[in-house]
């Protein structure tokens, strides 16, 4: 009986850190981060879909959140190279994407024959429509900015730099939908359980 190794290698990116360049209090790894930015890439399909009434007919919000789950896959085998380096010189950005790409290609090809063309969209960063693409870099950058604000609410200033300039970056992206998300649900994720809980209390 064949034996394939593709869910396997996912389960990995438990162990592969993020911002490893930074002092972090609170540590995050690969799979807890891409299920974060999937629920907040879905939610911003949503928000464009039904807050906003600009429907799409070529992807729906699950398309979106399955992407997200999976766009940083490849990291199983290039590690998480942070960003300071990977945007360093364009030297250094063409020799990772290049990398990024043939890891792409091999983790797709770890899945039984029939499978990949159905993996092929979430798993290949060009076969990613581009507007589902900009959803999930949106969300990306939105759970970064969150882990910026989790760090210097513990008091680590090590971020500090890195929060103004994420969020430069999302207020740059000018998409209704992200401004909509940071207005109306990130001001939360810094309070307690006991607060959280005192303003939704659904016995009143």
């Amino acid at each position: 009986m064949a034996t394939f190794r593709f869910f396997a290698y996912l389960d990995r990116l438990r162990w592969i850190k993020r911002w490893g360049l930074k002092r972090n209090v609170i540590e995050e790894n690969v799979m807890e981060h891409s299920w974060q930015v999937a629920t907040i890439a879905h939610a911003l399909a949503i928000i464009r879909f039904e807050l906003l009434h600009n429907p799409s007919t070529e992807f729906s919000p699950e398309e979106v959140a399955t992407t997200a789950l999976y766009h940083d896959c490849s990291e199983i085998i290039t590690g998480d190279l942070p960003s300071p380096i990977k945007y360093h010189s364009s030297t250094i950005t063409d020799a990772y994407k290049s990398i990024e790409t043939e890891a792409e290609h091999e983790i797709l090809s770890l899945l039984p024959e029939p499978m990949q063309p159905s993996y092929t969209k979430f798993l290949l960063h060009k076969a990613i429509h581009p507007q589902v693409a900009s959803l999930v870099k949106a969300a990306d950058l939105i759970s970064a900015y969150l882990k910026c604000k989790a760090e210097l609410h513990a008091g680590n200033k090590e971020f500090s730099s890195a929060a103004n300039e994420i969020e430069d970056t999302i207020r740059q992206l000018q998409m209704a939908e992200v401004d909509y998300f940071m207005s109306h649900f990130v001001e939360s994720y810094q309070l307690t359980l006991d607060e959280l809980l005192s303003q939704h209390n659904p016995l009143t």
